[in-house]
């Protein structure tokens, strides 16, 4: 359970390495990964675990690369416009997609509770950012759309992920190590097109997406994956929302973002919602 709190912990700071470097959402987005991927080979060899993948497989990680690519890009666009905490919250919807696959892809049967944990994080929500939704503006509400797309992508990424791990032989280094390569590849094409810059503008970004590389894309990831089977799925589902609970307490205490008692309420709900939602998905026939 250490292991897991200290990964979900290193995780929640994510949004705050995106938003102290000064470079755009798709470079960060880029460094994540890029970096990412260098510490990860060095991890995948020292373990011996390089090898060639089956083609099947590798056509199933470049796909991932794709999804966690796009996944990346929402993601840091939408902490710009309703900032780190929000953007996390919004993204951890991503077990609400996981579910619908479950359900009309995979045959599986719904709880009640699943069924009840939608409205009440859509309320939740609501009680977040205001139910008059025509008084936010036209970049809020492009920000809570972005965070939705990145928690449909997400769900993309973790159904190919799985799929990918059960189609060969490989540990979660190694998978983890080709989809960054795979996004860092699919977001560096992107910001050459684009026409954005590479360059990294002074030492703290340069340290914050050092960060963003080591902690969030490496060693928070490996330390979850390490924990999971040991942990109850339910147990796991909870501690997990650690994640998105320290983003938005971090984005209120380091960005000084104005919350409301009726705000931190909506928060708690969400975040109830989602725990329901993650364990309360399947069903026995």
């Amino acid at each position: 359970m250490a292991t897991m709190l200290l990964g979900a912990c290193m995780i929640s700071f994510s949004a705050v390495f995106v938003k102290v470097a000064d470079v755009a959402p798709t470079s960060s987005a880029f460094y994540r990964v890029a970096f990412g991927f260098c510490f990860l080979l060095v991890i995948a060899w020292w373990r011996g675990e390089l090898a060639t993948p089956p083609p099947r497989v590798l056509l199933l990680l470049l796909l991932c690369g794709l999804a966690f690519a796009l996944d990346l890009f929402f993601w840091h666009e939408s902490i710009m416009f309703i900032g780190p905490g929000l953007a996390t919250l919004i993204s951890n919807f991503q077990v609400f997609f996981l579910a619908a696959a479950a359900i009309l892809l995979f045959r599986e049967k719904a709880r009640p509770r699943f069924l009840l944990s939608l409205p009440i994080a859509i309320f939740g929500l609501f009680l977040v950012v205001g139910f008059d939704w025509s008084s936010l503006s036209n970049e809020y509400r492009t920000g809570i759309y972005f965070s939705l797309l990145t928690a449909l992508c997400y769900a993309v990424y973790l159904i190919g992920l799985r799929r990918a791990q059960s189609s060969g032989n490989h540990g979660p280094v190694y998978a983890l190590m080709l989809v960054s390569l795979c996004s860092a590849l699919f977001l560096g094409a992107k910001m050459t097109v684009s026409g954005d810059s590479f360059v990294i503008p002074d030492l703290r970004s340069l340290a914050s997406l050092l960060g963003l590389g080591l902690f969030s894309q490496t060693l928070g990831w490996l330390l979850i994956a390490r924990a999971l089977p040991g942990i109850p799925t339910s147990l796991g589902g909870l501690m997990l929302l650690l994640q998105p609970a320290l983003s938005f307490v971090w984005d209120v205490l380091l960005f000084s973002r104005p919350t409301s008692l009726l705000n931190w309420a909506g928060v708690t709900l969400t975040l109830a919602a989602i725990y329901m939602g993650a364990t309360g998905k399947r069903s026995t026939s």
